[in-house]
């Protein structure tokens, strides 16, 4: 929202008058002084005039989980068992999960209530690469990487993936890098090769790697290089 909406709205004044008391100085954002009267302001910043506080900020929540296979990445369900069972119920307050990974699959899952944020690490067209470690039914052949460096067809979404990077670990075993996050989109990529995937773990996403200290099912809160990272 625009600061001199925010303004208007919670200080029982005029936009016009919102606006002379931008351009005073008489505002600011997060403790600086703001002369913009058309910048965006999310409800998670302090915002002042003259000294009294107009909009006190909402704390942010940014947290890493490590998932453990058999919860569900969802924030109520009412058959399994989800991953909000793991979290302090004291931090549940208006969390979501950003990019989610199947039942079976495990490792780092990011959940927040910042959605602007969210969408930044999530959105396919901003590239974020993230990182899985997968084990197949098949070995996985030579083929495999040529098709995932060339795109993979989706005729459910009518496009074609970004080129992924594959990385061998053994025959049956490989890192690979994507940019997008589609509905389990590496599952439908070896599908497109003839393979299967048996179990699927993401290390990372852009900068926020799994942290190697927590245990399947442990999380912690994101650190503001994490935060500032995306």
């Amino acid at each position: 929202m625009k600061l001199s909406r925010i303004l208007s709205n919670q200080n029982g004044v005029s936009r016009k008058q919102a606006n002379a008391l931008i351009a005073s100085a008489a505002v600011t954002v997060d403790g600086e002084t703001c002369r913009e009267a058309a910048r965006e302001v999310d409800r998670f910043s302090t915002v002042t005039c003259g000294g009294r506080v107009i909009q006190p900020g909402e704390q942010a929540c940014y947290l890493m989980l490590h998932k453990p296979s058999g919860y569900l990445s969802a924030t109520a369900d009412k058959v399994h068992k989800t991953v909000m069972e793991l979290i302090d119920p004291s931090l549940h307050n208006g969390l979501h999960i950003a990019g989610r990974l199947d039942r079976a699959s495990t490792g780092l899952l990011i959940l927040t209530n910042n959605g602007t944020w969210s969408r930044r690490l999530t959105e396919p067209e901003i590239r974020i690469p993230k990182v899985y470690r997968v084990s197949t039914a098949c070995a996985i052949t030579p083929e495999t990487a040529e098709r995932f460096a060339e795109g993979i067809w989706f005729q459910f979404e009518q496009l074609r993936t970004s080129p992924a990077g594959i990385e061998l670990l053994g025959e049956r075993e490989a890192r690979i890098t994507i940019y997008e996050g589609r509905y389990h989109q590496v599952k439908r990529m070896f599908h497109a090769v003839g393979n299967r995937v048996t179990a699927l773990h993401r290390e990372s996403m852009g900068n926020i790697r799994l942290d190697d200290s927590l245990t399947p099912g442990a999380s912690r809160l994101l650190t503001e290089t994490e935060i500032n990272s995306v």
